[in-house]
């Protein structure tokens, strides 16, 4: 019936919810009519009649159909359903088929071409899949089939789901299934699963019933709204592809099986033992308040190593940025291209632009001031390294930067989000009471989800020695701004800063090794850079939009095309995170391969 889908099926059942404009219906019986199958037999209920004239209407192949009702659907599960066509079951070898499936057009042949007489199609366990796991062992033999109260998340990497498609041998529906079935819903009932007759015949005998692990292979099961999201996102193409990954700005864990280089991580950190000390005290984090701005703009502080009256704490440096540039009057001073939140949030008559002059979007400290002078800004934006250039400007031109601005009554806008992916970036933060206090000028925006790898946390910093924008910050933001799971990394975060250490020169290296592979591919120029990342030029064969389709429907890479960037527009430029080596080396593969 399909309730969770809500008005989609209030006058439907829910094969008939369409995905990216059709039917699942309509899509699943033309895969099973270029099967070379002897009949279709479609078990109807729930708007059964209205789903019958519409397959009369719209189905065009030549493959038989059949219909068997089910009258009590809404007081029964799927066993009585299949139960009802039992006898078709023991006439043939069968296909069996959930109606809620969208899947990939080699699936079904990949069932029916296996050397087995019966096999279940099964995908390795991920986060967003609910239902029926099995266990398998070496030679693909079910094991056990584990229902949903049984499952331990504990287990969950030994864990296949079932894609709910089954091809079964006439000889096992007779001597096995459908006696089993049978029993099962005289002794338990008719409002089950299926599976569970699977579930019994594996335990109390060898069922003779083969896993087929479907690898890399789409599929989907539409249960919900979101469900239905996730699968339109999956099985689009081209262009609507690509909209529809980024339209969402994240969220991309939904899709484990996609290796994400728009996204910026640092690879190293943190470290198991850190997640572990977050695990450990995940029941209390959850239920739970959160403290305040006062005490958590001191563990900030003692993170960072500033006073508390310096500094307050966002919930991503995004809320922190919305609070401090809408309060923002005159000028402003803006390189481009950038992160353009912050530009963003100004009226376009209030940016005073800088695009550098040169192939690589180079500039300096002197550019800047060169540039700048005279032109009556109240503020200078900053993001050192640069996104998505990833040029940066050593400390020394930033503090020579600091004191012209200081000098000219510009205020400097700093954003380090990235500083600690450059070299020698222990001397390079401007996150000093002594900086602070000498510039009061100066505000120093950081991200903490960047550098330390902690997206989900939500969490970010600014600093100033003006303590009355502080205060003024620390009022716009609401109390509880941040969540308890971000207040414990702060809390702890200073036992591991050894580690974060470490695994800020384990990254530079290996950015190192990935900028010479990344260069061997002819047709891109690899800009310089200091962040976690590459802007690079496309030089031939592609444009950046055709490339980033290409990556993304041929290999489940997704990269990010700047051509949406001001200053950018037309020049083909992308940007590509730097993700640890197996993952850098399977871009750059893929690039090659091309």
């Amino acid at each position: 019936m399909g309730r969770r889908l809500g008005q989609l099926t209030k006058d439907n059942t829910k094969c008939m919810v369409k995905v990216n404009g059709t039917r699942l219906i309509d899509r699943l019986l033309g895969q099973l009519s270029g099967l070379s199958l002897a009949r279709i037999v479609v078990v109807t209920g729930y708007k059964g009649d209205e789903l019958k004239a519409h397959i009369a209407e719209a189905y065009r192949g030549a493959t038989p159909i059949e219909y068997v009702d089910n009258p009590v659907y809404d007081r029964t599960n799927n066993i009585y359903s299949l139960w009802l066509a039992k006898d078709k079951l023991q006439e043939d070898d069968t296909l069996l088929v959930e109606s809620d499936l969208i899947l990939s057009d080699r699936l079904l042949p990949m069932a029916l071409a296996d050397g087995h007489p019966n096999v279940a199609l099964v995908a390795k366990y991920e986060s967003w899949m609910d239902g029926t796991m099995v266990r398998i062992d070496r030679e693909r033999n079910i094991v056990n089939f584990v229902p949903k109260k049984a499952f331990r998340f504990d287990d969950a990497d030994d864990y296949y789901k079932t894609v709910n498609v089954y091809k079964f041998s006439r000889p096992f529906s007779i001597g096995k299934y459908v006696p089993f079935l049978d029993a099962y819903c005289k002794a338990l009932g008719n409002n089950e699963y299926y599976e569970q007759v699977l579930r019994v015949i594996t335990l109390l005998d060898n069922s003779d019933l083969k896993a087929l692990p479907i690898g890399n292979e789409k599929w989907y099961e539409i249960d919900d709204v979101q469900d239905l999201d996730i699968a339109e996102t999956i099985f689009a193409e081209g262009d609507e592809m690509l909209r529809r990954y980024n339209y969402r700005y994240g969220g991309h864990w939904r899709f484990p099986k996609m290796t994400d280089f728009c996204y910026l991580v640092n690879p190293y950190f943190p470290t198991d033992q850190l997640k572990a000390e977050m695990r450990a005290n995940f029941d209390t984090l959850l239920t739970e308040y959160p403290s305040g701005m006062y005490v958590n703009s001191m563990l900030a502080g003692k993170c960072f190593g500033v006073s508390r009256s310096h500094i307050v704490v966002g919930n991503g440096a995004a809320e922190l940025i919305k609070s401090l540039m809408e309060h923002a009057g005159g000028k402003t001073g803006v390189v481009y291209p950038t992160f353009e939140e912050y530009p963003n949030r100004l009226p376009k008559d209030a940016i005073v632009a800088f695009t550098p002059a040169n192939a690589d979007l180079s500039y300096t400290a002197d550019d800047l001031m060169e540039f700048f002078a005279g032109k009556g800004i109240s503020r200078l934006l900053l993001i050192n390294p640069d996104n998505p250039s990833g040029n940066f400007i050593p400390i020394d031109g930033v503090l020579r930067l600091c004191r012209w601005c200081n000098g000219q009554g510009i205020q400097l806008l700093v954003d380090e989000s990235f500083v600690d992916f450059s070299d020698g970036f222990e001397r390079n933060t401007l996150l000093h009471d002594a900086v602070l206090e000498a510039y009061p000028n100066l505000v120093v925006v950081k991200s903490i989800s960047k550098s330390y790898g902690v997206p989900g946390l939500r969490l970010g910093i600014l600093a100033s020695a003006d303590d009355g924008m502080i205060d003024r910050i620390k009022r716009d933001v609401s109390i509880w701004n941040i969540n308890s799971f971000a207040e414990f990394f702060m809390q702890i975060y200073n036992k591991y800063q050894a580690d974060y250490t470490e695994a800020c020169h384990k990254f530079t290296a290996e950015r190192a090794r990935f900028l010479r592979r990344l260069q061997t591919v002819g047709w891109l120029r690899v800009l310089p850079s200091q962040a976690n990342y590459f802007c690079c030029e496309i030089t031939g064969k592609y444009t950046s939009h055709e490339l980033s389709k290409v990556l993304l429907a041929k290999f489940n890479i997704m990269i990010k095309d700047c051509d949406s960037k001001t200053g950018l527009r037309g020049r083909n430029f992308i940007r590509v995170s730097v993700r640890d080596t197996a993952d850098n080396d399977r871009l750059v593969d893929a690039l090659l391969s091309l």
